[in-house]
């Protein structure tokens, strides 16, 4: 029987922890840090296939154990600001899950581990692994796994100097092994392994920077280094054996200088030159990586090229020249506009067919080469999310797509992408309405392509899709337009765009993309020259846009900005009619903890609802209508009835409430949510508790006495750590049992079933449905959780999709994710 809940999507991106963070292996397996996960994305099918849970902060490294026969590996090495190294192991690589996954933990360090290498000093990956780990605390420490079991051999002093990257190697034609370290003295430190200890055996100057990253590579029977530095340049350096090298001639021409050193365990002396220094970038270079030498079946040696990720926000191809043996620079990419600031790290895929680069604010950028013209490189779909804790997250109200706000000052658009000749259905970013100036904290659907978002700034903001994004959204959903579009949808702008130095969207429409800036300085100030305005170009797509076209194209104009409000914005929500908004923000005083209610159509304030003494955490409307949902950090709920509309609109007056006296939360109330029949909702707090409420004898809540009739309806559920997010989907089980998912403050999500039976509290009235697998819930906290509102799996029109519901969550990880939940199975 399959699983009753099963992953269907994440959206996360790489940590901003500099280079090495990223990883792609000899299987195809794309790794990178995300938060506290290790995330294994694989390219192929565009998905992320598995993410390893055990590290307890920032993951800030990782690497795939090389292995000597150049297969593909079954060992990965991760590094965290946990100050630990998780060695992470499995026998089938097809199968992806925990029970297949084994990890083991290496601790000694006693800071954030930023750099690991490993590799397999034989053919057989289960004899040994030797590990190199740099970390904050100034040392290197060297491990070896043999079996099951690690532990560190030898620490690497450094005083008080930093080691920024390490990379193992052996030397050529020995199994010594040979370490490298850069740091932030500008010297590469090589260190040989003899009698069991490695020794410092040479130091290589030259850089006159914070070295960044080394890697060794090797190529016939020779080994090769490449470094990068904080002085813009790479060097590459060649080791080989000293009986290799040509007798001294009395020519003319110009040698560089070699240092010889002779390895005892070897009995070979081996001699280090610098053989090229490669100036291009105009930034801190802080990536090199050289291409794998051999094709995955290890039969055929490919040219020797080199890559390189730099804060000039390009990424480089290096390659010698075939007569004159110069390195010389063969392709560039990159140079993206919007708030970027240039690459951190880049990889190349097994085959060098493609490449991958992380940018600053953790997005991924993937190209691929031409197959006629090798020179020509284009972007590719790529995995991406949030870089920064994910404050809310709603499905739009035809459940064809979820929009996420987050700290990171963004607000994304994921939908599933629904390919004509494929059957598979993978969701991804398609549109980012919002780059923001401030951390943005919440948001609600107004229609099925508008919505008001809230930020720390005392305005809300209203965004509606242009015609552009509609147009897209249709090709990439497989969705026809006469369905999405309405009446009006000719008015639409086609685009949008910030001007320089603002932080409203302003509408682009069809006219004015003919009005593009000359190349005429002066018809510019000089304001506009050192911000220039973001143009958009309305482009048609038939795929998910790649991370340089979602920063420029796909911004939402902004139709209306709302202010009343004292402090940060907190908390915002819609009514079902698409009619009425309300908000409350920020408040340490009953003044400031007023709720706010505007109209959609006119956009004015119609009422302040006052009744809470701190900030108000969350709103939420009943399904019909009737009732607003207030719950507070002072501990209380409050139930607001709408009366009869007057001329300026509906009058929502006070009807419920708990006070100091009848309250039975005892910390702050997080979240709430409402039964789809509008007869309950439910309340969840930091004290664990999750109460179901409601008149409980009765079968609506009706007009009269509410504050004495609204009592809890069900047990006093022990969700067993603080909780902060609830949700009941609007469809039952099939024997009528509500289905209420409760996220966790240490990131689980657990689905329960619930049912009032008589008129009072039944002891078995909570069921467990499912507790959701550790390593598929949030590592940090949960945010927020919404149900898609009817039942099916967006993008699929299978026969069985009555049976499935769709769960939206989102974290402090900086993950949204998707679950698919059978409910025939709870």
């Amino acid at each position: 029987m399959a699983a009753p809940v099963s992953l269907c999507h994440i959206a996360c991106c790489a940590n901003q922890a500099g280079g090495g963070v990223v990883a792609w292996g000899r299987g195809g397996l794309l790794a990178f840090g995300s938060c506290h996960d290790v995330i294994l994305y694989d390219p192929a099918v565009r998905r992320a296939v598995a993410a390893l849970r055990g590290h307890a902060g920032r993951v800030n490294c990782v690497r795939w154990v090389r292995r000597r026969d150049r297969a593909a590996e079954t060992e990965l090495i991760s590094g965290g600001s946990d100050k630990q190294l998780i060695l992470w192991q499995w026998k089938d690589t097809v199968t992806w899950n925990n029970q297949a996954v084994k990890s083991i933990p290496l601790k000694g360090h006693t800071e954030a581990v930023f750099a690991v290498d490993a590799v397999c000093q034989s053919d057989e990956p289960d004899l040994n692994v030797l590990i190199a780990s740099a970390a904050s605390d100034s040392t290197v420490r060297i491990w070896s796994r043999h079996g099951s079991e690690a532990k560190c051999i030898e620490i690497l002093q450094f005083g008080n100097g930093f080691v920024m990257d390490v990379c193992l190697s052996f030397l050529p034609g020995s199994d010594v092994p040979i370490l490298a370290c850069g740091g932030d003295d500008c010297k590469i430190s090589l260190f040989i392994q003899q009698n069991g200890q490695f020794q410092k055996t040479l130091i290589l100057p030259g850089h006159e920077d914070w070295i960044r990253g080394v890697e060794w590579a090797v190529c016939g029977e020779d080994l090769f280094l490449a470094s990068c530095a904080q002085d813009c340049l790479i060097r590459i350096w060649k080791v080989c054996t000293k009986l290799k090298q040509l007798p001294e001639t009395e020519d003319d021409s110009i040698k560089l200088k070699e240092n010889i050193f002779t390895v005892k365990d070897a009995d070979t002396s081996y001699a280090v030159s610098l053989e090229s220094v490669l100036a291009g970038h105009e930034n801190w270079v802080y990536a090199v990586h050289w291409q794998p030498s051999f094709c995955k079946d290890g039969s055929m040696q490919q040219p020797m090229r080199i890559l390189s990720a730099s804060m000039d926000k390009t990424v480089i191809i290096w390659e010698p020249d075939k007569e004159s043996g110069v390195w010389l620079e063969q392709v560039r990419v990159g140079e993206v506009g919007g708030n970027t600031l240039g690459f951190f790290d880049c990889q190349f895929s097994p085959d060098g067919s493609m490449i991958i680069a992380h940018a600053f604010h953790g997005a991924l950028h993937l190209w691929k080469q031409d197959t006629v013209n090798k020179k020509e490189w284009t972007p590719e779909v790529v995995i991406s999310g949030h870089f920064n804790s994910v404050e809310d997250v709603k499905w739009d109200p035809e459940g064809e797509f979820v929009i996420s706000v987050s700290f990171d000052q963004t607000t994304r658009l994921f939908a599933p992408w629904k390919r004509k000749e494929e059957t598979e259905v993978t969701w991804h970013e398609i549109a980012r309405p919002q780059v923001h100036g401030y951390d943005l904290r919440c948001l609600a659907m107004i229609g099925r392509f508008e919505f008001v978002s809230g930020a720390d700034e005392k305005v809300l903001r209203v965004f509606r899709a242009p015609k552009n994004f509609i147009e897209n959204f249709s090709n990439i959903t497989g969705i026809p337009m006469e369905k999405l579009c309405s009446h009006q949808s000719s008015d639409l702008p086609e685009g949008a765009t910030v001007p320089a130095l603002g932080l409203s969207n302003k509408a682009v429409f069809e006219g004015d993309m003919a009005i593009q800036p000359d190349e005429d300085e002066e018809s510019f100030n000089t304001i506009s020259n050192q911000y220039p305005e973001i143009y958009f170009q309305p482009l048609i797509l038939t795929e998910p846009p790649p991370e340089d076209h979602l920063l420029q194209n796909t911004l939402w104009p902004e139709i209306q900005k709302l202010y009343g409000h004292g402090y940060e914005i907190f908390c915002v929500a819609c009514n079902n009619s698409n009619t009425l908004i309300a908000s409350a923000c920020k408040a340490s005083k009953k003044e400031h903890a007023a709720i706010i209610l505007w109209s959609t159509t006119s956009w004015k304030k119609l009422q302040t609802l006052s009744f809470h003494n701190l900030t108000v955490t969350q709103l939420a409307f009943s399904p019909d209508d009737s009732f607003l949902l207030a719950v507070s950090r002072d501990r209380n709920w409050s139930l607001w009835r709408k009366q009869d509309s007057s001329e300026s609109g509906p009058v929502f007056t006070c009807c419920a409430y708990t006070d100091k006296n009848t309250a039975v939360h005892s910390r702050i109330i997080w979240s709430c949510d409402w039964t789809p029949d509008s007869k309950y909702f439910i309340t969840g707090s930091r004290d664990k508790k999750v109460i179901i409420w409601g008149q409980c004898d009765l079968p609506v809540i009706t007009e009269g006495n509410e504050l004495d009739a609204i009592k809890p309806c069900s047990t006093v559920l022990d969700a067993g750590d603080s909780v902060t997010a609830v949700g009941i989907s609007h469809v039952l089980t099939p024997d009528g049992r509500y289905i209420v998912a409760v996220g966790l403050e240490n990131g689980k999500i657990i689905l329960y079933t619930w049912k009032q039976s008589g008129k009072e509290p039944a002891l078995a009235d909570w069921t467990t449905g499912v507790e959701i697998d550790n390593s598929q819930s949030h590592a940090l906290a949960v945010k927020r959780l919404c149900w898609r509102h009817h039942a099916g799996r967006a993008g699929h029109n299978d026969e069985s999709s009555s049976k499935w519901l769709q769960l939206a969550s989102c974290g402090a990880d900086h993950c949204v994710k998707i679950f698919n939940v059978n409910r025939f199975a709870l």
